[in-house]
């Protein structure tokens, strides 16, 4: 989850990621920073979500449990 989490900072420009928190917690969060999102998961993960998706989430954690399954 280290990893993954590691990459979402990295999207988002912020030294480190609360997993405890939501996506749009972060004032970083932006239409352009989702597109990175998804295509980073596309890309490196080979998982496949949808904008809605990706904002249904209770936490971060819950993301990052979903994307490593």
């Amino acid at each position: 989850m280290e990893e993954l989490l590691n990459k979402m900072a990295d999207l988002l420009e912020v030294e480190s990621i609360d997993p405890q928190k939501k996506f749009k917690d972060y004032e970083e969060w932006d239409s352009f920073t989702r597109l990175s999102v998804l295509a980073m998961l596309d890309a490196d993960y080979h998982v496949q979500m949808t904008y809605e998706q990706l904002e249904a989430f209770p936490s971060i954690e819950d993301f990052c449990k979903k994307v490593l399954g």
